[in-house]
């Protein structure tokens, strides 16, 4: 028996599905249903009923409405039609009843002043706006007066008058000075509502004359200024307190009237001395709470949204010290009209009865009238089925003539409302609004709810029935809800189906299918549980669950309700949550939720954190091996392991790594297979064919592994033909006429049974040849012989066994052997780009020549000879490779002014083929090297000798040598550079006409046709005196290098017995020196074992004289000279020279000492009289030194100025390690026999070496202790 139900309370969530009228039609609101059905109009937006607008702007009256047919529109003024088309400057949009008013373009605002009613109709009726008053905004300016100053005694009241212009609306009234500051308020200056501005008493700080009124009009966005207002407050001795007196309101007694649903706003202002305090109350009652607010310092009492309740007597007492005074207002509430029950639109059926209802309140009591399109109701077509009753109009057995518009209006002295309501009566077959097939899902056991939207007039009547052909349902595990709605309260596994809606009225009948799946529950099979857990430990929490298959369901972990912390340290698996290296602020309630499209569960546990016990002390181990292997499901691909996990020994296992034994192929091998989390004790394992499995279990934690568990039982898997084929199949020729074929071997397990084999096919590509193919054991490589040279062949390499074929194998391009390219590239050309780089071209060879794969081309070239030395020497040919298939190259590091050869061959992987005839090419002139050396020997004092060896590389025809001198003067600055020209076959100079004891910089290169080498530096000094001591120094460090060893010589002034080495490295890198230790105190040694053409830095030290070395020089190795090096330390000749020049000095010193104790002057010290200069002071005895005088200069180093030549660039030998700082000694060098050429210099320079402090002209004492 079929049974109805309306939507009860307890069902509220099925409002939206199960709400329907009884008493009408319901039109639900489907759009396409609203586009057909007709339908009377409806007002859907107006302008308010009060419309200000502005009168500098275009008047725009709304009225918008809608129906079926779409409505036409008209327009009343002051109650008579309104012709727009008469007005030019009123138009109406388009598809609407807004009026637009242009005022931009000469209209006046005034001129539509006016009530302006809109009517909009269709052939169903016709309904009204309101009555809408429009009045243009005002802003008028101030009237003129005249002011009179204000002078008020300190303490009495005083109101400012600001008395704003009547605008429309009323405008905003606020007070500030001239430079538009608001005036400060207080309990004891504010203003009121109606704008003064009241001062309960003055003080002499009122005083001003700019108290300005301003009144803002927000809708003309203008403000308008009274005149200043001044106010002077004098001062009576003593001031007098008054008791409060109000200002306003006057009297003690006043009324108000305010409508309901306003705000009230009610003011006291009172005067007094000291400033009254204000207080308000309401007699007989509270004031209302949470409505009442006060403002302007309690002075104003405001209460929102009145209503009746709200009338009575409000008192407002003003207090000071004095006294007290109070006010009583009465309030009276009156109501506009308010709706009780507005009347809604009624759609009926031809035949139906229904009721409009019209109730509305207010303060009078409004009256109620009704209009029927717009018409009253009295004077409107009369309608059989229509009857009014007051509020109320009745509609009895109503046909479709009857459908219009009824307005109802109430109204009072305060105000009116207006409401239009259709009666719309329909004849329409049954419609069904919901989707055909529409397919709903529900969980077992939940309610089923089948949707059946539905529309017809007379309303229609709706059954129900399961599968297209099935019986009507009934009974009481069904509802039928009125809006057509079929539940099913507990739906199950079987309800699942197909379920037909019928829906029929008198006009017809119409139906509709619907689908319904019914859903297994998720489920949580194993909910978390209660965990206590020691501080840094692991835990993990299971969430297992169990879900419809067609369901994907997701999993969400909370802690506390919130979300998870974002750490690394919380791992959400796929059934879990493992929490590592647990911490007290991971305690808490955690939560796994699971969510579905249709359903969703949750389970919590509870973790508690606590401390690790001090005792006994925890020991961490590898895990115990998993045990009790079982293997279950087998298939003949698949397998399903499971085991039993051992200890885990206080550290949580991380995984479980699966190997497997194949005792078919490999017994007692043990592969990789996969690994599991640490939580997982199953896995289903993939399996090959034609294999005898074991598998054991490995668990690991953060110790390490745990042994292997025992081997499972073994499985052997069923053969089946190779599932692949070999890899990196590769054809490439070992000779010219074979091709041998390689590939990768399956591994055992991958032949999927016994007998593997391999099938070899090969053909030439791009011929029309049949495969040739030949089986081959289970071997990697085959050799096809006869091959033409170099061609290419299609390959292939399928597998075999005793069960059948691999699937077919992929093609591969291989070739057949290579052989050395047959002809030489042609036409080879050089182009000479500059004295160091030439650039090659020559013609590819044709590819069939190359008989190979064609790797690029190689120029072979070398030097012939230097034309400037027209010497030739062991020729070094040196090659360059241009990958692929190029045509030219780029050779560098020529030499300038050369003659080379080059010859070019084309290279395959095969080897190189014939070359090209030789090319010779010549490069120009370039720039020569540096001069070998430079040397100043032969000081005297007018004159230095200079001498020089020629460029190592002179690079072209030497036209020239250019020297560069300047003088240095004691402040380090460079005096005028004098340049001299000098002949190229000169090898020596002598310059006169120096000043004595000056110190000279010198710039010295080479030059050929094409420019000038780089230069050498070196300094100098002419001596102020014949004699001068010896002390320790080294200096004129030269180089004379071959291929693969350098003659290193320099000059040493200091005492005897010194121990030198030789420091040296290649010049730019940054690696430490290399050191060699110079056997005796012999001025010179060889460098062995060097690089040929390659660029050495070098530095001469002395051991045990304060660490000083000589400055570096630079070289570069180059061809080998003839020469026979001779120890001199060991000739006849240097010992006796040496024997003779320590004798001399010997006496030297001995006279010098003499003098110095007859306290004579010697010559030096005699100039130094004759010339001082401020910078020498005498040196006391008192300070451990001796002589009579010093030199501060010998104590400064060479500034950095006196370094840089005139153009200011540095050179490489312009280094501040420059030789030429420690002054000169020996000046040496070795001949083309090895023998050593050197002189004895009595002259030193001014720059000390590296912290050995000496003057320029010292003691005899002194120079004597340099010996001891």
């Amino acid at each position: 028996m079929m049974r109805k139900k309306s939507v009860s309370a307890s069902k509220a969530s099925l409002v939206l599905f199960l709400c329907q009228m009884i008493s009408a039609l319901e039109v639900p609101l489907d759009s396409k249903l609203l586009e057909e059905l007709s339908q009377p109009p409806t007002i859907t937006q107006q302008s308010p009923k009060d419309y200000i607008v502005d009168p500098r702007e275009n008047i725009v009256i709304q009225c918008e409405a809608k129906g079926k047919p779409p409505p036409s529109f008209s327009w009343t003024r002051n109650g008579t039609h309104f012709d727009i088309d008469k007005d030019a400057q009123v138009t109406m949009k388009p598809n609407s009843g807004t009026l637009v008013i242009n005022i931009m373009n000469g209209g006046k605002a005034e001129a539509y002043e006016g009530v302006y009613q809109c009517t909009a109709r269709n052939e169903r009726g016709a309904a009204i706006s309101n009555n809408i008053v429009i009045r243009p905004s005002r802003s008028p300016l101030w009237t003129k007066e005249k002011l009179e100053p204000n002078q008020v005694r300190e303490g009495d009241s005083l109101v400012l008058h600001c008395r704003p212009p009547v605008g429309l609306p009323p405008p905003i009234i606020f007070w500030m000075d001239n430079a538009f500051q608001r005036l400060p308020q207080s309990e004891r200056v504010s203003q009121g509502l109606n704008g003064d501005l009241y001062f309960s008493n003055v003080q002499p700080e009122d005083t001003r004359e700019d108290y300005i009124c301003y009144a803002r009009f927000n809708h003309t966005q203008t403000i308008q200024q009274k005149q200043p207002i001044s106010v002077k407050v004098f001062s009576t001795k003593p001031v007098t307190e008054r008791q409060p007196v109000l200002l306003t309101p006057t009297g003690s007694t006043s009324t108000k009237v305010e409508l309901r649903g306003n705000v009230l706003l009610l003011e006291c202002i009172a005067a007094g001395l000291p400033t009254p305090v204000i207080r308000w109350i309401k007699e007989g009652g509270e004031l209302p709470a949470n409505r009442t607010f006060f403002e302007n310092f309690k002075k104003t009492l405001k209460i929102i949204d009145v209503s009746e309740a709200d009338s009575g007597n409000y008192k407002c007492i003003a207090r000071n010290i004095l006294g007290s005074a109070h006010h009583v207002i009465s309030v009276t509430v009156k109501a506009a009209p308010y709706w009780i029950t507005a009347p809604r639109n009624l759609v009926l059926s031809p035949g139906e009865d229904g009721t409009l209802i019209c109730r509305a309140n207010g303060n009078p009591k409004p009256n109620i009238s009704w209009l029927a399109n717009g018409v009253p109701i009295a004077i409107a077509p009369e309608d059989p089925s229509r009857k009014v009753d007051g509020d109320t109009i009745i509609f009895s057995h109503v046909q479709e003539r009857s459908s219009a518009v009824y307005q109802c209006n109430a109204s009072n002295e305060y105000g009116y409302l207006l409401a239009n309501a259709f009666v719309n009566v329909l004849a329409e077959p049954p419609r069904i609004l919901t989707s055909a097939n529409k397919l709903y899902q529900v969980i077992s056991d939940s309610p089923a709810l089948l949707d059946c939207a539905y529309f017809g007039s007379p309303k229609p009547e709706i059954e129900w029935f399961k599968g297209v052909k099935g019986s009507i349902l009934r009974g009481n595990e069904y509802i039928f809800h009125d809006n057509g709605t079929l539940e099913i309260p507990v739906a199950q596994k079987d309800s699942t189906g197909t379920y037909t809606c019928v829906a029929r009225n008198e006009l017809g009948k119409i139906q509709n299918e619907v689908q319904l799946e019914v859903k297994d529950p998720t489920m949580i099979i194993k909910q978390p549980e209660y965990k206590v857990v020691q501080r840094y430990g692991h835990v993990s929490f299971e969430c297992i669950i169990k879900h419809d298959s067609t369901l994907l369901p997701t999993v969400i972990w909370l802690k506390d309700n919130d979300e998870l912390p974002d750490d690394e340290r919380f791992l959400v698996g796929k059934d879990n949550l493992t929490i590592m290296n647990v911490t007290d602020r991971d305690d808490g309630t955690y939560t796994c939720i699971v969510n579905t499209t249709l359903d969703s569960v949750s389970a919590s546990a509870v973790l508690t954190v606590v401390a690790a016990p001090p005792t006994p002390a925890i020991i961490y181990a590898r895990p115990n091996p998993p045990f009790d292997l079982e293997l279950t499901g087998q298939l003949e691909r698949s397998v399903e392991l499971s085991w039993i996990p051992g200890d885990e020994n206080n550290s949580p296992i991380t995984n479980f790594v699966i190997e497997y034994e194949d005792g078919l192929h490999e017994p007692g091998v043990w592969h990789y297979q996969t690994e599991v989390p640490g939580t997982q004790t199953t896995v289903q394992l993939k399996l090959s064919p034609y294999v005898n499995y074991s598998f054991r279990v490995i668990a690991v934690n953060e110790i390490g592994r745990s042994q292997p568990s025992e081997p499972s039982e073994q499985y052997l898997t069923k053969s089946a033909n190779p599932d692949e084929n070999p890899s990196n199949v590769q054809g490439i020729g070992s000779e010219p006429d074979n091709l041998v074929i390689t590939w990768e071997s399956l591994k055992g397990f991958q032949s999927n049974g016994p007998g593997l084999q391999y099938k070899v096919s090969w053909r030439q590509k791009d011929v029309d040849d049949e495969w040739t193919s030949v089986i081959v054991a289970n071997v990697s490589k085959y050799i096809v012989s006869g091959t033409p040279t170099f061609v290419p062949y299609e390959i292939k390499v399928q597998a075999l066994n005793d069960l059948g074929y691999a699937p077919e194998p992929s093609e591969v391009i291989g070739h057949s052997g290579e052989d050395l390219p047959m002809v030489a590239p042609g036409n080879v050309q050089v182009h000479v780009v500059n004295s160091t780089l030439a650039k090659v071209h020559w013609d590819p060879v044709p590819l069939k020549t190359v008989r190979g794969h064609l790797q690029g081309y190689k120029v072979y070239y070398w030097k012939v000879q230097s034309l400037s030395r027209r010497s030739r020497r062991h020729v070094e040919k040196k090659i360059l490779t241009f990958r692929g298939n190029k045509t030219f190259g780029m050779l560098p590091g020529l030499e300038p002014y050369s003659s080379y050869k080059l010859n070019v061959r084309v290279v395959n992987g095969k080897g190189e083929g014939p070359a090209s005839p030789d090319k010779v090419f010549k490069t120009p002139e370039g720039v020569p090297s540096s001069p070998s050396f430079l040397k100043i020997t032969n000081p005297t004092l007018d004159s230095l000798t200079l001498e020089w060896g020629s460029p190592t590389h002179p690079n072209g025809v030497l036209t020239s040598y250019i020297l560069k001198f300047q003088p240095i003067n004691n402040t380090h600055e460079l005096g005028p550079l004098v340049e001299i020209r000098i002949p190229a076959n000169e090898s020596s100079l002598i310059l006169k006409n120096l000043n004595y004891s000056t110190r000279y910089k010198f710039y010295f290169n080479a030059q050929t046709s094409v420019g000038s080498g780089s230069q050498i530096t070196e300094e100098a000094v002419t001596i102020m005196d014949e004699v001068q001591p010896l002390y320790p120094r080294i200096r004129n460090v030269t180089t004379a290098a071959a291929e693969t060893y350098a003659n290193i010589s320099w000059e040493y002034e200091g005492p005897d017995h010194a121990n030198f080495y030789v420091e040296y490295g290649v010049a730019g890198s940054k690696e430490d020196w290399k050191k060699e230790i110079v056997n005796g105190s012999r001025s010179f040694f060889v460098l062995k074992g060097l690089t040929p053409g390659t660029a050495y830095k070098v530095r001469v030290g002395a051991e045990g004289l304060s660490g000083f070395r000589s400055s570096e020089d630079v070289f570069e190795t180059g061809p080998a000279m003839a020469s026979r090096q001779v120890d001199i330390a060991t000739q006849g000749w240097f010992i006796g020279l040496m024997c003779a020049v320590a004798l001399l000095i010997l006496i030297l010193l001995i006279v010098c000492f003499i003098r110095r104790n007859k306290g004579g002057k010697y010559p030096v010290k005699e100039k130094e009289d004759a010339h001082a200069d401020p910078e020498i002071q005498p040196m006391k005895e008192d300070d451990g030194t001796f002589g009579e005088y010093s030199d501060a200069e010998d104590h400064k180093p060479l500034k950095k100025g006196s370094r840089t030549p005139s153009d200011r660039t540095v050179k490489k030998e312009d280094s501040d390690d420059s030789l030429v700082d420690y002054g000169e000694g020996v000046n040496g060098q070795f001949n083309e026999d090895g023998s050593f050429i050197g002189q004895y210099s009595g002259k030193k320079e001014k720059e000390p070496a590296e912290g050995n402090e000496s003057s320029e002209a010292p003691s005899p004492v002194n120079a004597m202790n340099s010996f001891v």
